[in-house]
């Protein structure tokens, strides 16, 4: 029978389990350095007060004269017995120069032979010496008693070490009731402190948080979305790879611990970083991408901090451009059926009612004004993908009244664009520039796509119609892409906002055409400038470099 496997102590209670016992161990280290400094302190408190009385005993008048006496131990005896009493040390012995006691504690033990040495004192010194005499071991001081120079007798004052021991024992009982409490509040404070680890830590072991921040580790790299978390005061406490490149933060740039502000993002974007309600889902563009950005505040009695996602969309946004531009082919593929269909009608009915020769030239004139902007973009624009976007958004204006132009310097040679010039990012800039011009030149020219009419007409027919002009021109060194129209153009103050994202003269959810193609043109080294076309609307002139590409500011 196999039996459960044990799982490992959590960290909190290992580190509850090493605490006490270097709580313990510090306690006792202490204890016991306290108690042998405790005990030589009070070894020499005792040296030291038994040094006084003897030294002050020999220093005494009376006691000279005492000894002066036929019979020292009358004078000496009560004298010495009041100065231990008041002292509390255990003897004071006073003796001449033989060794013969005039005094001692137990009186029929005077006039013997004091037990000790008496050498030092004899030569004049006061010595500190341990010996066990009648009262068993004690320090004892033994001091001369000097008359002038010579010395007339001895003076030995005692302690037992038993007294010594017992004020030891009371100073140990005092430690070990400091050192249990001090044990006590050590314990209770590292448990109350390793509880809260145990929150914090979720009850897991060294091991298993050491896995959990690998697996943390290889998520966060592993993750493609962005992912941004932020402290209670705004400032980067995470960010990973995907992140990094989603706000075009550099690889060697030390992110954490810096606040948004410093990152230098859109104010937009910054604005939704900051912001203290959650948002979900909104669209920002940085200088390269366009980010889908989610963001949740961490709460828990206080703001803790906020999480941020961020979805790349600038794949997404660049294909659902290419949808809407299929779409409107479509669109215009169905009207120009529609067209077909009534010319055709007209054709047959002119046959009909026997006008056979202006039925040949209704017919043909209108396949020759068809025919003139597809010879043209096809003789000038030999790359594919410019030629057929030019035909197509031809196509769209012509429904909504705007006759499309090609300019007469516009020039591309098939080959002349390297591949590493995304068409993707051209479809984007030229598709964008053509919508928005189409839509200002249908409202300056007061023509909706109800009022359409057709685009190809002549120059005659053309006067005061609603217009765009396209330049497609590449030389050996970059390529420039111009998007002029006959609309009201934009104001000098509006001038700095057009290539922000939300700028629009249409209202809410638009004017994100404008951004991309700033987006686009940046990513390709290239620059957009907004002037006034000389038909009075505004003109946009790209320009991509087709050498060295070198990122250069974008400017408007």
């Amino acid at each position: 029978m196999r039996l459960p496997r044990t799982r490992p102590r959590s960290l909190a209670g290992q580190l509850f389990a090493m605490q006490v016992v270097l709580i313990a161990a510090v306690v006792a280290g202490c204890a016991v350095f306290a108690y042998v400094s405790g005990s030589a302190q009070a070894e020499q408190t005792a040296t030291r007060q038994v040094r006084a009385a003897a030294v002050a005993v020999a220093d005494s008048p009376s006691v000279r004269e005492a000894i002066r006496t036929p019979d020292p131990s009358a004078a000496l005896q009560p004298y010495a017995e009041q100065v231990r009493r008041d002292t509390g040390i255990a003897f004071v012995t006073i003796m001449d120069t033989e060794r013969r006691r005039w005094t001692h504690p137990d009186a029929s033990l005077i006039g013997e032979t004091f037990l000790g040495h008496t050498e030092e004192a004899l030569r004049g010194e006061t010595f500190t010496e341990t010996y066990t005499g009648t009262l068993g071991p004690s320090i004892r001081v033994v001091t001369p008693v000097r008359d002038g120079e010579r010395i007339i007798g001895l003076v030995s004052a005692g302690i037992t070490v038993d007294r010594v021991s017992s004020q030891v024992r009371e100073q140990l009982g005092a430690l070990a009731l400091a050192a249990g409490g001090a044990l006590a509040l050590g314990g209770i404070g590292t448990y109350v402190i390793n509880a809260r680890l145990r929150r914090h830590t979720h009850g897991m072991n060294a091991a298993e948080l050491s896995r959990l921040h690998d697996y943390h580790q290889a998520t966060l790299h592993a993750v493609r979305e962005g992912l941004l978390m932020l402290d209670g005061q705004r400032r980067i406490a995470l960010i990973n790879d995907a992140g990094r490149e989603l706000l075009g933060i550099a690889p060697e740039t030390e992110a954490l611990g810096r606040t948004v502000d410093e990152l230098a993002l859109p104010a937009p974007l910054t604005g939704a970083l900051l912001a203290s309600e959650a948002r979900v889902d909104e669209l920002h563009l940085t200088t390269d991408r366009v980010v889908v950005v989610n963001t949740r505040p961490v709460v828990g009695g206080e703001r803790r901090g906020t999480v941020v996602t961020l979805r790349d969309h600038t794949e997404l946004q660049a294909l659902t451009g290419e949808l809407d531009s299929e779409r409107g082919f479509t669109q215009a593929l169905r009207s120009q059926a529609h067209e077909a269909a009534n010319r055709l009608h007209t054709v047959v009915s002119l046959i009909e009612l026997g006008r056979v020769e202006e039925a040949v030239e209704f017919a043909t004139a209108e396949l020759e004004l068809a025919q003139v902007l597809t010879d043209r973009v096809v003789g000038a624009v030999e790359e594919p993908v410019l030629a057929a976007l030019l035909l197509g958004k031809a196509a769209q204006a012509n429904e909504r009244g705007v006759e499309l132009e090609l300019a007469e310097d516009s020039l591309i040679d098939d080959g002349a664009l390297p591949d590493s010039l995304a068409q993707r990012d051209l479809v984007t800039i030229l598709g964008n520039l053509i919508d928005n011009a189409v839509d200002a030149a249908s409202e300056g020219d007061g023509h909706g796509s109800a009022g359409a009419v057709p685009a190809q007409r002549t120059a005659s027919q053309g006067a005061g119609r609603a217009r765009v002009t396209v330049t497609a021109l590449a030389d050996d060194r970059e390529l420039l892409l111009r998007v002029s129209d006959t609309g009201p153009g934009i104001g000098p103050e509006e001038a700095d906002e057009v290539f922000r994202r939300g700028w629009s003269t249409h209202g809410a959810g638009r004017g994100l055409g404008l951004a991309l193609v700033r987006q686009a043109a940046h990513r390709n080294g290239g620059s957009v400038e907004l002037d006034r076309a000389p038909e009075g609307g505004a003109r946009f002139t790209v320009r991509l470099p087709l050498g060295d590409r070198t990122a250069t500011e974008v400017t408007a």
